[in-house]
């Protein structure tokens, strides 16, 4: 069966994995109602294409902290890729450098900072969770320096683990033949079986329930490397941000599988660009599947957006050469909603291109931007 578009990986990747690792992938929290809305409040926008305009050259190509890529279509941090296919982190780094595009490697990979440095060229940033043991985040973020990766995104959502009662029915556990690449030499790489998520019960033993903003600073004074706050969904949060140094915010619930019925992504994107009032890079991770997602991320005021599942579901499914059709995809796709939009660069892409829920509450929103 040829595959067309991103979400059919989905079903392979069900049928081939077992149960317990698809399930780890696939599932959010508890009554999973930011799972289904992160993909379907994307459908309760629509578009404003503007006609009758040159399209036969787009440029795609943008800037992220001052990195060229080829697209605005990124790598998000996914952990124990090795659990989907046994290239796991090597392969997606290949496939995000041939496509000219970053990739986030989690903290909890399955391949180490120096493995998968040693795929070769990138652009790489690092995703952290901010461990009890300090002493361990600044070994890290330091190894992660060296192994030549360009940024940080600091996730913030998870003091503890969201409640994933797949895991729980599952007593989802690390398979025995994988670590926690990362944290190998610190006797930190292995996850113990539990009579709950084996997963939970690690985050509650090891991850620092006391993170705040003074934390943010704290990195800063032990690596060079910019700072991505990834988990932002206020106003609020956005300002504080800003205050703290904040090289960008990425726009993210955590692939919906932490706090349920918080908001779609999408729909906390537009509050999170207005009080960046560009001073900052704000991006968007969570529910996209079509390029015409990520145009709606752009005319929303995002600068780029992260992929998850998606990866780890064509990883599962072709291993390499899936990811490299994923990320090839949704290019493609993307470049197409730009053209039959009539934009032929990303500058192009604005708010009068798209009419969300609000505006058709407030038609007169709509005139008034125009």
């Amino acid at each position: 069966m040829e595959i067309t578009n991103v979400m059919e990986y989905e079903a392979i990747a069900k049928a081939k994995l077992p149960k317990m690792a698809f399930d780890y992938y696939a599932s959010g929290a508890e009554d999973q109602w930011t799972l289904k809305e992160n993909r379907e409040a994307f459908s309760r926008i629509l578009f404003r294409p503007r006609i009758l305009i040159d399209v036969s050259r787009i440029d795609m190509t943008t800037t992220v902290l001052g990195f060229k890529i080829s697209m605005p279509i990124m790598v998000a941090p996914t952990a124990f890729q090795k659990m989907a296919h046994p290239e796991g982190e090597y392969a997606t780094a290949r496939a995000a450098s041939a496509a000219g595009t970053i990739m986030t490697l989690s903290s909890w990979a399955t391949s180490s900072v120096e493995e998968v440095a040693s795929t070769g060229p990138g652009i790489r940033f690092f995703q952290l969770y901010v461990y009890k043991d300090r002493n361990v985040v600044a070994q890290l973020v330091r190894r992660a320096e060296r192994a030549g990766f360009k940024a940080i995104a600091l996730t913030v959502d998870t003091p503890r683990l969201g409640r994933r009662e797949s895991d729980i029915k599952n007593r989802f556990v690390l398979p025995p033949y994988l670590t926690l690449k990362n944290f190998e030499g610190l006797d930190l790489g292995k996850m113990d079986m539990s009579n709950d998520s084996g997963l939970a019960s690690y985050v509650a033993g090891q991850i620092d329930r006391t993170l705040s903003w003074k934390d943010v600073k704290w990195l800063q004074t032990i690596t060079s490397m910019p700072i991505l706050v990834k988990g932002v969904l206020t106003a609020e949060d956005t300002h504080l941000a800003v205050q703290a140094g904040a090289a960008g915010i990425i726009v993210s619930n955590h692939g919906a599988r932490q706090l349920d019925y918080v908001p779609a992504t999408i729909s906390a994107l537009e509050e999170v660009v207005k009080a960046a009032r560009g001073r900052l890079p704000v991006f968007l991770d969570g529910g996209v599947r079509r390029g015409t997602d990520v145009f709606k991320a752009l005319a929303l005021g995002a600068s780029g957006i992260f992929i998850g599942r998606p990866v780890v579901y064509s990883l599962a499914a072709e291993g390499e050469r899936g990811v490299r059709k994923v990320l090839q995809m949704l290019r493609d796709e993307f470049e197409l909603t730009m053209a039959l939009s009539g934009c032929t660069s990303l500058k192009d892409i604005n708010r009068n291109h798209i009419v969300t829920e609000a505006d058709r509450l407030n038609p007169s929103s709509i005139t008034a931007r125009l």
